[in-house]
């Protein structure tokens, strides 16, 4: 019998571009739409289920309402399919009504885990499209693998998805295009983004690792982030914040207030958004800039994470709460423009991938702390931000201030291993 996704020991995940035809882009919005309602009408139903329950009179009405509701979500896949005859109609992937179901009941899992995630909310209806499928094997295939489930490559270029058919992609990594055969497909995202370009993201499983086995780097590296610098290691190698959202700002701004002007335009002239094409012209002219800045911090930080990653055995971080830090009105925009936590996640998941240690350790007093004597800088003498360099009172140490603070988180690391 052959393994499932949770069984198989190397998981690697993969987005393509994907050019839909009118007729596929039709079924994606279907699909889309679909997957959101069941998602609204099972947060519906639990909603309806928790304000009845807190009825403590045993009214007749009230008691049959929570049977009803109780016995729907036993089942609510059936249950919504049949009250909303529409849901039964060919365009919809079945697949994709037991992942939006299988996401709501996953979002009660991560609530029940991290209270700060937050009950489920309602979806609203946006100018993105996402839904999710699952790849299917016949009972009698004993290997399966990328070529022969109901999501597989027909070639090189082309990808086939259940009531979509047949697409045309580009960005797949061409190391798994040639080893196909021992590759198993999970979960599939298609999605549109607010520019309006598609994508399809794969789960895949395998058996065996995804990346070569690199060689051992004999190399320890402790890493500061900080606004000055985007990043400062233990070595001493300085790495430039390139402030992707500044240089931007003043051209978004513009086309803000411009997207602005035309949603008051066509709401004094009573015309839906919709239906406002210089409003939809606008927007799109909005997303792309916000895209453009999205895709090149992305592409900063992926190069800098696997450069990390790949020279070094042991990497270590400060564990930074960006959500805590964001309350500082100052230095919110320059804080959400660096991205640290967007990094901190891509280190964790390429030092598995690529065989190597990634660590993050608490902050505390690195910054303050002498790496040569131990002596930490307390009352008049703390450091302020304004203190870029400074002399140790104890040992009279000169240091460059993130340098030394990054030796201090390689310590704690290597200390707490």
């Amino acid at each position: 019998m052959a393994k499932t996704m949770a069984q198989l020991p190397y998981h690697y995940g993969v987005k393509v571009r994907v050019f839909p035809s009118t007729e596929q882009k039709r079924l994606i919005k279907r699909n889309s739409d679909a997957s959101r309602f069941i998602y609204n009408q099972m947060n519906g139903m639990n909603n309806d289920l928790f304000w009845l329950k807190q009825v403590k009179i045993p009214i007749t009405i009230v008691l049959d309402r929570i049977a009803d509701l109780t016995k729907r979500l036993r089942k609510p896949s059936t249950a919504i399919s049949n009250i909303h005859g529409w849901l039964n109609h060919p365009d919809f992937d079945s697949l994709m009504k037991a992942n939006a179901i299988k996401n709501y009941k996953t979002a009660w899992k991560l609530f029940r885990q991290v209270h700060q995630a937050g009950t489920p909310k309602f979806h609203k209806r946006g100018y993105t499209q996402t839904y999710q499928t699952s790849c299917l094997y016949s009972a009698k295939i004993t290997v399966p693998s990328m070529n022969n489930g109901s999501v597989r490559l027909t070639d090189t270029h082309h990808l086939w998805l259940p009531k979509l058919g047949r697409f045309h992609f580009k960005g797949f990594p061409s190391h798994l295009l040639s080893r196909a055969d021992d590759v198993r497909v999970g979960t599939i995202t298609v999605s549109m983004d607010a520019v309006g370009h598609y994508f399809v993201s794969l789960q895949m499983g395998s058996e065996y690792p995804f990346v070569g086995k690199q060689r051992v780097a004999k190399s320890k590296v402790g890493i500061d982030l900080n606004l000055d610098n985007f990043l400062t290691d233990s070595n001493g190698q300085v790495i430039a914040n390139p402030r992707y959202y500044r240089m931007i700002k003043g051209k978004l701004a513009k086309a803000q207030r411009k997207l602005s002007r035309r949603a008051r335009r066509a709401k004094k002239g009573q015309r839906r958004l919709s239906e406002s094409k210089n409003y939809q012209k606008q927007r799109l002219l909005v997303a792309k800039l916000q895209l453009k800045v999205a895709n090149q911090r992305k592409n900063f930080l992926h190069h800098i994470s696997t450069t990390l990653i790949k020279n070094h055995d042991l990497v270590v971080a400060e564990e930074l709460r960006s959500k805590n830090m964001l309350r500082d009105h100052a230095l919110a925009m320059s804080i959400s423009d660096v991205g640290w936590r967007t990094l901190l996640g891509m280190l964790s998941y390429k030092a598995d991938l690529y065989g190597r240690k990634f660590l993050t350790v608490n902050p505390r007093n690195t910054t303050q702390t002498c790496s040569h004597c131990g002596h930490i800088m307390t009352g008049k003498n703390k450091l302020t931000l304004a203190d870029r360099k400074w002399t140790c009172p104890s040992c009279g140490t000169f240091h460059v201030r993130d340098h030394n603070a990054a030796k201090n988180v390689l310590a704690k690391g290597l200390a707490t291993l």
